[in-house]
């Protein structure tokens, strides 16, 4: 069966120092994503490779909800939405970000031959030990709430 790469890099950003970073301006910097992410602590979701899926569509918070293999490349869909923040030195997803998260886990499980690679990141600030710590538990958050969606430990590497 043809797999089609439905994105290059699907970043989930995770940052200690909001206030450096916006959002809009990650998205923007296209290629810039990885060196931004270096600087200001995140992580970092790439290497998603999509095969068949089952869709299901639906319409929440005027964003449309689709987990159809070719989903992601929607701009008007919330799977287009590729980066989390969290709070300075803290690995729990925030409020504002579980929703993204269920719903990439969500894609996974409707896309059972899709995968994704997640990398976490932290700030300069720390110790290289504790930051590489910090970015660990990072990604293991977000691994963990897309398991509970029904994506499947094959399908998410850390």
């Amino acid at each position: 069966m043809k797999k089609i790469l439905f994105i290059s890099a699907l970043a989930l950003s995770i940052t200690a120092c909001g206030d450096r970073i916006k959002p809009d301006d990650e998205v923007a910097a296209g290629d810039a994503n990885d060196a931004a992410n270096a600087e200001a602590g995140g992580a970092t979701a790439g290497g998603i490779n999509a095969g068949s899926g089952i869709g299901g569509t639906a319409l929440e918070g005027g964003k449309l909800v689709s987990y159809e293999k070719n989903a992601i490349d929607d701009p008007n869909n919330v799977l287009h939405e590729k980066i989390v923040y969290f709070e300075f030195d803290s690995n729990s997803v925030s409020d504002d970000y579980i929703e993204l998260v269920k719903h990439h886990g969500k894609y996974l499980s409707f896309n059972t031959d899709a995968s994704v690679r997640l990398e976490g990141h932290a700030d300069e600030r720390g110790t290289r030990e504790y930051n590489v710590a910090l970015a660990e538990r990072r990604a293991q958050a977000v691994k963990q709430l897309m398991l509970y969606e029904g994506a499947v430990n094959e399908q998410i590497s850390i």
